[in-house]
């Protein structure tokens, strides 16, 4: 797809993402996607894939304060479902502008993207994700009112609970992810940089585990470590919410030493290796979104990529401009032309 900035080549793409996910990948507020004064938005897909029968999705978002009382609903082949289904039935792996900051930019990116990948991967993991987070709010409003001496600690113990038990399973579901992506992501970086050493990607965390514990094991004694402290400062200061992802070379962080050529090499590896592990599930290759990211590369880097997207069943591309994309690419794809309000075949 090209057009303009400002056309509305990403909202066709986020439109997938919601698809996919039940949610945006800009904004964690559904109402954001709603064009003002619009009572809702509706979005509808339907996918097949070589070892699936087709499904159709459709994805409804309602406004706070609407009288039909709901802000989100989901069904599946005309099904009411909850969010936690749709990585399931529609993989897609994203590639944006701001995943470029992803070795170096904030933790909650990593975080992002490698939970994205595990709701993919472990059908429970979104619910999960969605129980803990609740937690959290509900025992960091809990710390403030202790601090301020309006409540006992002795009430921390349920969402202590609800942190140990959900955040294991969280912390426990990222280490084996990034264990299945140990070997696609380093044979997809060694076909970039074959002369540089073994590019890895592990988890890093103030509750790591202590040889012969378990994820849960570790948060409950990280808990009592940090009991002053997090009454102190009113907020759960362990557990994945602070946990980050770090890339390396050999021993060696990325973050801090590597040259802008060898970050984005590293992302490309990131990305194309969730494509790898994501085809094994049940063959299908998931949906490639690529967000404008080609100005982004340098053109050793673009050819990777055009090479990778010629072996997908699909891959969907934005771009301000065709001349920005391979001309082989150009010539086997199927080109639309997105303007304000309008999405036409281009040529």
């Amino acid at each position: 797809m090209a057009g303009p900035n400002a056309a509305g080549k990403t909202n066709l793409l986020e439109a997938l993402v919601v698809l996919s996910r039940g949610g945006s990948h800009r904004t964690t507020t559904d109402a954001e996607l709603i064009t003002w004064g619009d009572p809702f938005a509706r979005i509808e897909g339907a996918v097949t894939g070589a070892s699936a029968s087709s499904s159709t999705i459709e994805v409804v978002l309602v406004p706070p304060g609407s009288p039909s009382g709901s802000r989100k609903r989901i069904r599946v082949n005309g099904v009411a479902r909850r969010a936690s289904v749709l990585p399931g039935a529609f993989r897609t792996v994203l590639f944006a502008p701001e995943h470029m900051q992803l070795v170096v930019g904030s933790p909650s990116l990593r975080r992002t993207s490698l939970d994205t990948l595990v709701t993919q991967l472990v059908p429970t993991a979104s619910a999960t994700m969605a129980t803990y987070a609740r937690a959290l709010v509900q025992r960091n409003n809990l710390l403030r009112r202790i601090r301020e001496e309006a409540a006992a600690r002795d009430e921390l113990r349920f969402w202590d609970q609800a942190i140990v038990t959900e955040g294991g399973r969280i912390a426990r579901w990222r280490t084996e992810t990034l264990a299945a992506l140990a070997d696609p992501l380093a044979d997809a970086h060694a076909r970039m940089a074959p002369d540089e050493e073994r590019l890895v990607a592990a988890v890093v965390s103030n509750a790591a585990p202590a040889a012969g514990e378990t994820p849960e094991d570790a948060l409950t004694r990280r808990l009592l470590e940090t009991a002053d402290k997090e009454v102190w400062n009113g907020a759960t200061l362990v557990g994945p919410h602070r946990d980050d992802v770090a890339f390396r070379l050999g021993d060696r962080d990325l973050a801090g030493f590597a040259s802008r050529g060898q970050q984005r090499t590293a992302i490309l590896a990131w990305q194309l290796a969730q494509l790898d592990l994501l085809t094994r599930v049940d063959g299908d290759p998931p949906v490639l979104l690529l967000d404008d990211v080609f100005s982004e590369l340098d053109p050793d880097r673009r050819s990777h990529l055009v090479r990778r997207i010629a072996d997908l069943p699909q891959a969907i591309v934005t771009t301000t401009t065709l001349a920005d994309l391979d001309p082989a690419l150009v010539r086997a794809s199927t080109a639309w032309r997105v303007t304000p309000g309008s999405v036409e075949r281009a040529g």
